[in-house]
């Protein structure tokens, strides 16, 4: 924090977190729905990780790139929705200063981790149809290792700005947070400082890293429908596409949540407030309960693996 000795007002140490100002009693009817996903995307992603790790024939780079994502979706669930049900049920608002911005850091640069996961495994199932000989030489658990260096470095790199400029803003008084979580435009709006050029910085960054990974993802997908189309054997080409349906499915659903979120916030003076926070909510929910349970239906080796795990207990 930056000295505040030239300001009457104390510095805020803490901020309270207000979830749904306009329809606060929604909330004990929301907390059991919302801890039933929570414990069914922890479970999941427990299972699905414990599977891949037991299972020799899940030791390849594509289950690797699958327990990426199930271990960025747990971390994003645990860093949002336990906060959310304390408010909930102990009516425990308040969030230290350090702990706000460490959670605004968290949900920005593990969403884009996310991002660039599903970009990584695009370009997986592209070099897998396109390239099929070539998959051994290129997917190797090198490549994997690499990819996730990447991940981690690329995100937090672009997104440590985010919570240190709103850290050093002045926050003179008004310590009242009228969301369930710390967002970068929930918090910074608080501040007496201009905050231009961090809602810009966030818009930017966020824009140029989601947008690139999804430009990415599309080219593989285009790429990867070209190939089929060509494959002139009898029920090759539904066998291609199965291979990529888990993944897709998975994206489509990531995009259009993160879409919906993305206009709920740019129409918020037509809606009321409550409906972007509480899709701001879902989103770190449901597609993490949704993830393994995508990949454990409609992938064969990982349900039989799941069926395995099962019968050892």
């Amino acid at each position: 924090m930056i000295s505040h000795s030239n300001y009457s007002t104390p510095p805020v140490s803490e901020f309270l977190l207000i979830c749904f100002p306009n329809y606060q009693s929604w909330q004990h009817w929301l907390s059991l729905p919302l801890s039933l996903l929570f414990l069914l995307a922890m479970g999941a992603n427990a299972t699905l990780l414990i599977t891949i790790r037991l299972e020799a024939s899940l030791h390849e780079p594509m289950y690797y790139l699958l327990s990426l994502l199930s271990l960025l979706d747990m971390v994003l669930c645990f860093t949002v929705i336990p906060k959310v049900l304390a408010i909930f049920w102990f009516d425990l608002r308040s969030i230290s200063f350090s702990g706000c911005f460490l959670q605004m850091f968290i949900m920005n640069c593990f969403l884009a981790m996310e991002s660039c996961t599903f970009m990584v495994m695009a370009y997986d199932r592209y070099v897998a149809i396109c390239h099929p000989l070539r998959y051994p030489s290129i997917i190797t658990d090198q490549f994997v290792a690499r990819a996730a260096i990447f991940v981690v470095a690329r995100n937090g790199l672009f997104f440590l700005p985010v919570p240190i400029l709103s850290a050093r803003l002045r926050y003179c008084a008004e310590n009242i947070i009228k969301n369930c979580i710390c967002t970068n435009l929930s918090v910074s709006k608080l501040s007496c400082d201009d905050i231009t050029f961090n809602r810009l910085y966030q818009f930017v960054a966020g824009w140029t890293l989601l947008g690139s990974d999804l430009i990415l993802i599309i080219l593989s997908y285009s790429c990867i429908l070209k190939a089929v189309l060509r494959i002139k054997a009898e029920g090759a080409a539904a066998k291609a596409l199965s291979t990529c349906g888990s993944h897709f499915i998975l994206i489509l659903f990531f995009s259009t949540v993160l879409l919906v979120l993305v206009i709920t916030n740019l129409a918020r003076k037509r809606i009321p407030p409550d409906v972007p926070i509480l899709l701001n909510i879902l989103h770190h929910l449901i597609p993490p309960a949704l993830n393994p349970i995508v990949y454990g239906v409609r992938t064969k080796e990982i349900k039989q693996g799941i069926q395995k795990l099962l019968k050892r207990l």
